[in-house]
């Protein structure tokens, strides 16, 4: 998902945000194939793996998804905003990826498909973040992978819009971990630069928090 802070986080608040600034979208932040380009490889998707783009966007990260899974492999993007994805269209980037109209509250998919989710900008955006990524978790197999990516880090994010960061931002390591881990995932890795936000974590066997996987 783009990675401009809504004013809200429901759907509706979502797809009003968005929808205006769609159309020029990827020409406002110009400068960030690189960074997606780089949190993708050190996502690491497998040659034949199956992958999601979770809050695609206008669908920068796809091309360097489909790069890493090759021929072989699928590749998918969902996103709220149905301008998004035809903007995403325009660029002829579902070259890269079969493209759908989804929320990651409720995912078209069956369980343990994927090998990994990519999600740029997304956990500022969910509406309810704990079972919004207990549901990624569902979708994903044990041992699978999710990026949690941002082209720039908290505190250049916030001086961006003129904010301080606040003890309850949801990026802040001492409260992903925990949220993860309730979510079924494990933090393995965690970045928050000048130049980018990456947290990286790994699918747990069992999921912690309750709800059972949908057969």
């Amino acid at each position: 998902m783009p990675h401009e802070p809504s004013r809200g986080n429901s759907a509706a608040d979502v797809r009003d945000f968005f929808t205006p600034r769609a159309a020029d979208w990827d020409s406002r932040f110009p400068d960030d194939g690189p960074a997606y380009a780089a949190a993708v490889a050190d996502l690491g998707p497998r040659p034949g793996g199956v992958v999601l783009d979770a809050g695609c966007g206008t669908g920068r990260a796809l091309p360097a998804l489909r790069a890493a899974v090759g021929p072989e492999g699928t590749v998918l993007g969902v996103d709220l905003t149905p301008a998004m994805l035809d903007a995403a269209v325009r660029e002829g980037r579902d070259d890269f990826a079969g493209l759908a109209l989804a929320d990651v509250a409720r995912l078209p998919l069956r369980d343990n498909c994927l090998d990994a989710v990519f999600a740029a900008g997304l956990i500022s955006h969910l509406s309810d973040p704990g079972e919004n990524l207990r549901e990624l978790a569902r979708v994903v197999r044990p041992g699978g992978r999710l990026a949690l990516f941002h082209p720039v880090g908290r505190a250049a994010l916030a001086a961006r819009h003129g904010r301080a960061l606040t003890p309850d931002d949801l990026r802040a390591e001492s409260r992903l971990r925990p949220l993860l881990a309730g979510a079924g995932w494990r933090l393995e890795s965690y970045a928050d630069e000048d130049t980018r936000f990456l947290a990286l974590a790994v699918r747990e066997t069992d999921q912690a928090g309750g709800r059972a996987d949908r057969s």
